[in-house]
């Protein structure tokens, strides 16, 4: 999942630092949700790993020898889909489908678009924070992600809505309705914290890779740590 790097002003340039912080967020809530919420929904793990890299680099060069370039610094999740590609022609194929097939693709790219909404919603819970100011879903929409990194995360949710919704109005009822679900996870004091921790492991990292195994760890311990302290 790529976060656009495009400053929200040009005219207010972000602190590296906090474009750093911003982003490790934004890759953390995309990994929470892929992991955390799908098993909430009892869907299938599905892979996924963060690379973590510069800009500059050539190919995802190797930075466990060298020092990582702050100026150029990136953190991306890579898979995490539960739908790997779009079908084709969705639409004009679902008279073909069974009830348990257009089922079974509803759920999975409904939870897929969860998932890509979680990273923007993450980094602006974050932003809001460090600011001092409320996250609540009356102050924030899907448009406003984009000052968040989600350009890019709003593309590939086009994308999906396009391929399974023919009806624009409908498109935008369900964006709107996801949108939401996303904002729940995200706002969710569990699923918060779990989010700050995996954030911390993407800052803290020295290799060029959390693995999809590395990153579960942290998310599961993070809950359980929450839960006892709430259940304490």
């Amino acid at each position: 999942m790529k976060r656009n790097y495009q400053q929200i002003d040009n005219s207010i340039p972000l602190v590296q630092e906090e474009l750093i912080a911003r982003t490790a967020y934004h890759e953390a809530g995309h990994a929470a949700a892929i992991h955390l919420s799908n098993r909430l929904k009892n869907l299938p793990p599905v892979f996924f790993q963060i690379t973590i890299g510069n800009l500059c680099s050539e190919e995802g060069a190797n930075h466990d020898a060298m020092e990582r370039s702050k100026s150029n610094w990136l953190a991306t999740v890579e898979g995490g889909h539960l739908i790997g590609s779009l079908p084709v022609s969705v639409i004009e194929s679902s008279r073909y489908f069974s009830d348990h097939q257009l089922h079974a693709y509803q759920v999975a790219y409904e939870a897929d678009i969860i998932n890509i909404l979680a990273g923007p919603l993450a980094e602006a819970k974050y932003v809001a924070q460090l600011d001092d100011e409320c996250f609540n879903a009356r102050l924030i929409n899907v448009e406003a992600l984009k000052y968040y990194g989600g350009s890019s995360d709003l593309e590939r949710v086009a994308e999906y809505l396009d391929g399974f919704i023919g009806d624009k109005d409908k498109r935008l009822e369900k964006l709107n309705s996801l949108f939401l679900e996303a904002f729940r996870f995200v706002d969710h004091p569990y699923h918060w914290y779990a989010i700050s921790q995996l954030a911390d492991h993407i800052l803290e990292n020295e290799k060029s890779l959390i693995s999809c195994e590395d990153a579960i760890d942290v998310l599961d311990d993070a809950m359980l740590k929450i839960k006892t302290l709430y259940f304490r």
